[in-house]
């Protein structure tokens, strides 16, 4: 039987979910129908409804809906409640339930770039939702630290009271990994990074990623890391995750992320 998917936002004609879904089912001998929706938020509720009342097997959720999901679904996964928001939603027998894969598609993504999370220095920039997703997952591989920059520190404070991690000071020594979890590098033309925060042993990673290196890779190389890298792993990563949420098969992330690039 095919299994009917979806991916909801607004806007959501960028979206790049149904060829990745599309190549994982290929990839695993799995037939699906995984489409996008345009769903507005006064259409939300319904949209959910209906979705799943007609026998729909799960749902990628984008901006601007993450928070909102969470809130209507029953029951959620612990990655989902640290970030209070769902990106993956599943049909289970008892209704629909909620989890957060972007967290666990970055570590899977660390991993494939050969990073070592355990006893490392890591700091993020961001205290955001992109941030919020993140944290649970990093502070469960152990880094020697996890510490939080943001241009409003009340913010940073505010997520690392809710999810752990330090506050970041100047003066720190530099950090293995770099990860860039703020929106703003979107528009940026230009991106500082905190003092002292990159050396040659640094890997600068943006959450963000683009056809051309982001502001913060910029940055990065400017700065002396030994590698930069953007999120378009992880954006697999995380799809991949969901996947495996779904049919408890974990696709192999590599040959799609390759496709991916080229086509960008």
């Amino acid at each position: 039987m095919t299994a009917r998917l979806g991916v909801i936002g607004d806007p959501i004609e960028h979206s790049k979910s149904p060829d990745i879904h599309a190549a994982f089912g290929r990839q695993l001998g799995i037939e699906l129908d995984y489409q996008k929706f345009r769903v507005t938020a006064p259409e939300l509720t319904r949209f959910l409804s209906e979705f799943f009342a007609g026998g729909g097997r799960g749902l990628n959720v984008t901006v601007p809906h993450k928070e909102s999901v969470y809130e209507w679904v029953g029951a959620h996964s612990d990655a989902a409640r640290v970030a209070g928001a769902c990106n993956t939603l599943i049909a289970e027998s008892g209704g629909v339930s909620g989890d957060n894969t972007d967290g666990a598609g970055l570590v899977l993504d660390l991993r494939r770039l050969g990073t070592t999370l355990s006893g490392a220095r890591v700091l993020v920039l961001g205290a955001g939702g992109a941030a919020r997703g993140a944290m649970g997952p990093l502070l469960a591989e152990n880094p020697a630290c996890l510490q939080v920059c943001n241009r409003t520190q009340a913010r940073a404070e505010t997520l690392i009271a809710q999810c752990g991690g330090q506050l970041w000071q100047p003066g720190e020594a530099a950090f293995d990994l770099v990860i860039g979890a703020s929106s703003a590098g979107l528009s940026a033309q230009s991106v500082t990074l905190p003092a002292g925060a990159v050396d040659s042993n640094t890997l600068v990673y943006d959450m963000i990623y683009g056809a051309e290196p982001t502001a913060l890779m910029r940055a990065g190389v400017d700065a002396g890391a030994g590698a930069v890298a953007d999120g378009l792993g992880m954006l697999v990563g995380q799809a991949a995750e969901a996947f495996e949420r779904w049919f408890g098969q974990l696709p192999d992330a590599g040959p799609v992320l390759e496709q991916l690039r080229r086509s960008l």
